[in-house]
């Protein structure tokens, strides 16, 4: 790696190019595991073989781990969760006894991946669903994973599932989720690793006008598509969770805080009260995750003390412009066993 480029790694990875802007890496490993397993490159959906590996510190995990929730796909795809900080090899299993996942006796996430393709030359990524017979990784395309959570695992969906992916909505759903992932999820990324002054004032400008675009939509529905929760809410809830923790100083998107929009601080309060979303997200880990392991943007790596969370609990009113966050369906149940967020580390 040359002085003119360095590689920014968190869930995913990219380069900062001296003078320029962050390019994120987003060749993915394309498979796909489906119902039917007989495509090129399908591997067949079976209860119990395979094991997401998501982080609570990464935003496109959390993801993961919020739809598996929702779903209530916990019985038939288990869960590895890596610690909040990772070296330039991979992320370890440091939460674990003995620093070992306790399915695939591994310390690093990597191992999977060498497992399948020896000497893996790109980032080490969460998330990503492992073939637990072989422990070799099958996937790490974090948008498709989900989707196929919705469409392909649907036989294993626990009674009244919502549908976070509903058909009659994807022509329209397809474009937000594609902005919400260029210009807000991407765009925080674009901000806090920008390699020049221009490439930040830049990517500052195309981050707060999405997000300004999102809050405009939200003043007179309940959720981006409408009435009810859909995936691309999802989408939107992993960037918001973490913009006053660690976006807003650590990334340098301070225009305003969260708490300070209209409708999409409330929106987004009224995401985190919604069990299988607040339940799932752990600011301890990810402050740490931010501020420690990205020692480029925070050299000393302390970790701020701040802000206050207890915000995310109040009232939001949001059920005031109706709609079911469910639609037809119900609330997941109590968080699985030995997943809960641990006691001091949500709102």
């Amino acid at each position: 790696m040359t002085e003119s480029r360095a590689k920014a790694e968190t869930s995913g990875s990219g380069y900062v190019t001296k003078g320029q802007g962050y390019d994120r890496d987003t060749t993915y490993i394309t498979e796909r595991i489906t119902s039917s397993g007989e495509g090129a490159n399908e591997w067949p959906v079976q209860p119990g073989r395979y094991r997401l590996i998501a982080a609570r510190a990464c935003p496109w995990a959390n993801r993961a781990i919020i739809v598996r929730r929702l779903l209530g796909l916990e019985p038939v795809i288990s869960l590895g969760m890596p610690g909040p900080t990772h070296d330039a090899r991979s992320w370890t299993f440091d939460l674990d006894p003995g620093g070992v996942d306790p399915v695939l006796g591994y310390e690093r996430l990597q191992q999977a991946y060498f497992a399948r393709f020896h000497d893996y030359p790109r980032g080490i990524t969460v998330p990503a669903m492992v073939d637990v017979p072989t422990g070799a990784v099958v996937t790490n395309d974090f948008a498709q994973m989900t989707l196929d959570f919705s469409t392909e695992w649907k036989q294993y969906h626990r009674e009244g599932a919502p549908d976070l992916f509903p058909e009659h909505l994807r022509g329209e759903m397809e474009p937000v989720m594609k902005r919400i992932y260029t210009e807000i999820n991407n765009g925080v990324y674009r901000c806090g690793f920008a390699g020049s002054q221009d490439a930040y004032d830049a990517a500052y400008e195309r981050l707060f006008t999405a997000l300004d675009w999102v809050d405009e939509r939200l003043r007179t529905q309940r959720y981006l598509m409408g009435d009810s929760i859909t995936e691309a809410d999802v989408r939107l809830f992993t960037t918001l969770v973490r913009f006053d923790p660690v976006y807003h100083g650590h990334f340098k998107c301070n225009r305003q805080k969260l708490s300070e929009f209209g409708a999409l601080w409330g929106y987004a309060r009224d995401l985190f009260q919604t069990p299988g979303f607040g339940d799932t997200v752990d600011f301890v880990q990810i402050k740490r995750h931010y501020y420690i392991v990205h020692a480029d943007v925070n050299p000393s790596q302390i970790v701020p003390q701040g802000p206050d969370l207890a915000n995310w609990l109040s009232e939001h009113h949001r059920e005031e412009l109706g709609g079911r966050p469910f639609g037809a369906g119900t609330a997941p149940g109590p968080v699985a066993a030995g997943e809960e967020v641990p006691l001091g580390h949500g709102a």
